[in-house]
């Protein structure tokens, strides 16, 4: 695929990809989560401008935005997980049945179209998008979080939702847990450890699910793009730290009412691309 694009246009592609890495990382410190409402519409751009079909665009940007979660959630969770915070107890409960998930989300991707990609681009960020700017923490649920068998069902819904959307679960984690009465900052340490639960599986299910897929740019293989990843991941590697310090030593309510604004019009990006 010849993408004929000048060095003069390629380096603001680059730049584009490392701003949205570096930010990717600071949301995975910050919030526990995987980082891809930043970084998939950022490479859904880029590879609109490559020159991309709309067509596997959008496979292509979630691709492609698991394998950078992948170690820039091993780099969160290795951070908050030494300032021993994580429950890992919780953690190992979910285990199997997240990863179920984001390999249910593999099969789905191989099969499903563009719109179906943007249904799920509308609607989740969008009630994502209203529990931030309502903010969680002064709800309560209850003392415990249940046992079995919800732990099962609420992990694979996680791990399904999350994969195709490349989300890593840590705004389901977290509003779980701060429903049941954890403290936030031990909620954001412990969905650190879900994202690669998911992004492991699923970045190695979308090279699968999308490896016989016509018109992919080059350096991909299947659905995710390893010249895009390796621009990024360098950038949200290093940022996830200071997204931890951040979480662990500042009020994030202005930076959840920011990122709340931001998932919004990610919503409506995609609504208008959807059906207009």
């Amino acid at each position: 695929m010849d993408i004929g694009l000048s060095l003069a246009e390629i380096v603001p592609l680059v730049v584009a990809l490392l701003v949205g890495g570096f930010c990717m990382g600071i949301l995975a410190g910050l919030f526990g989560v995987g980082g891809g409402g930043i970084l998939v519409p950022v490479l859904f751009e880029v590879f609109g401008v490559l020159g991309v079909d709309e067509a596997i665009r959008l496979h292509l940007a979630v691709g492609t935005s698991l394998a950078v979660v992948m170690p820039t959630s091993l780099r969160s969770f290795q951070s908050h997980h030494a300032r021993g915070v994580v429950d890992m107890d919780l953690v190992k409960s979910f285990v199997a049945a997240v990863v179920f998930g984001a390999l249910a989300a593999v099969i789905v991707a191989r099969h499903a179209d563009v719109s179906f990609f943007k249904s799920i681009w509308i609607v989740v960020p969008m009630f994502m998008s209203i529990r931030f700017f309502l903010g969680t923490e002064d709800w309560k649920l209850g003392d415990e979080i249940p046992g079995q068998p919800f732990r099962a069902i609420f992990g694979t819904v996680i791990g399904l939702i999350s994969t195709l959307m490349s989300i890593g679960g840590g705004a389901f984690v977290t509003t779980l847990m701060t429903l049941y009465g954890r403290k936030i900052h031990q909620a954001v340490a412990t969905a650190s450890a879900f994202g690669p639960m998911i992004a492991i599986p699923g970045s190695f299910g979308f090279v699968w699910a999308g490896w016989h897929a016509a018109g992919l740019p080059p350096g991909s293989f299947g659905y995710v793009n390893v010249l895009g990843a390796a621009i990024i991941i360098p950038a949200s590697v290093l940022a996830a730290p200071l997204g931890v310090r951040l979480a662990h030593g500042i009020s994030r309510r202005k930076l959840e009412l920011a990122f709340a604004t931001f998932l919004a019009a990610i919503s409506l990006r995609f609504f208008w691309s959807q059906f207009f």
